[in-house]
């Protein structure tokens, strides 16, 4: 990759299994692909540099993103590279809106933005900074905060533990409403304080104990599994014959949602990855997030593709 066309934040995030998406997506000359979650842009170079005579539409609900990130890249590919800010969850709108009705593959990386983790507010409890959380602020009007403060016991229970998969989930909620009993809770330090005063803070293991917690907020706020059923019911639609979908899971929620759709899909597509793909020992050594990475690849089925 030529140093001028670097995005600048893509010092903050690495694109996982870009070997092994290229060649599952196996991509065809003058073939179309739409990558839904851009973010630094990673996949969609990998795409466009792999096959000269393609073209991918990239997708972000973060205009930050599209900017830093997108437009050197559309300085380098021209019209190979378009450009939409819009969700996924509302993938047939935005196909709509920009007058697309077939390609030939799909990706989705569900991963959180390296650099939406640091520099946006309330999604690192490393940084003191407003509980926001909202990854898309111009379509979203809750805040992480707005929870905190005006759940009840049960629901946050319910928020950490479904979200979170933390088994602390009552005794974390129970001090989230006796805290703000005494004060709103309003930054990330307020809410690390209340967890490590029931979980308390251990150097010696891995896991910080409001990282549940905090994942469980940010896919609270921003709809996360519910926007992947909304984006995976409408992909099918636009897959050219024989056009697949990949899908990029880091954790057991967003990937049972993705095995569970193949499954249920299974007139229409078929399933390329009976067991995920992960990254190889050389990747994880060079880019540690990819440890968790699942990637799950589907294609429309012969009987489809013959009609």
């Amino acid at each position: 990759m030529k140093p001028e066309t670097t995005p600048q934040a893509a010092i903050y995030h690495k694109s996982v299994l870009p070997r092994e998406v290229i060649e599952q997506l196996n991509l065809k000359p003058g073939g179309v692909y739409v990558d839904v979650t851009f973010g630094g842009g990673g996949h969609t170079q990998s795409i466009l540099q792999a096959e000269p005579t393609c073209k991918v539409i990239a997708f972000d609900w973060d205009k930050i993103a599209l900017k830093v990130n997108g437009e050197p890249l559309q300085a380098t590919f021209g019209p190979r590279l378009e450009l939409v800010w819009g969700n996924f969850a509302h993938f047939d709108r935005c196909m709509k809106k920009i007058h697309v009705t077939g390609v030939d593959g799909i990706l989705a990386d569900f991963g959180t933005s390296q650099n939406q983790i640091h520099e946006r507010e309330g999604f690192s409890f490393r940084k003191d900074t407003d509980l926001d959380m909202r990854m898309s602020p111009g379509h979203q009007k809750v805040w992480a905060r707005d929870l905190l403060n005006k759940c009840s016991a049960n629901e946050l229970a319910k928020i950490i533990f479904e979200y979170g998969e933390d088994y602390n989930a009552t005794k974390i909620a129970r001090a989230i409403v006796t805290a703000r009993g005494k004060k709103r809770i309003m930054t990330t330090f307020d809410l690390v304080e209340i967890v490590e005063s029931v979980i308390p803070f251990s150097r010696t293991k891995k896991i910080h104990p409001a990282t549940k917690t905090f994942q469980a907020l940010r896919i609270a706020v921003n709809h996360e599994l519910d926007n992947i059923v909304s984006f995976l019911k409408a992909s099918v639609n636009y897959l050219n014959p024989c056009g697949r979908i990949a899908c990029i899971s880091f954790h057991s929620l967003e990937d049972r949602i993705v095995k569970t759709f193949f499954k249920e899909q299974q007139k229409v597509l078929t399933n390329l990855t009976k067991k995920p793909i992960t990254a190889s020992e050389e990747e994880i050594a060079a880019n540690a997030s990819s440890r968790s990475a699942k990637l799950r690849v589907a294609e429309k089925s012969l009987q489809v593709c013959n009609k």
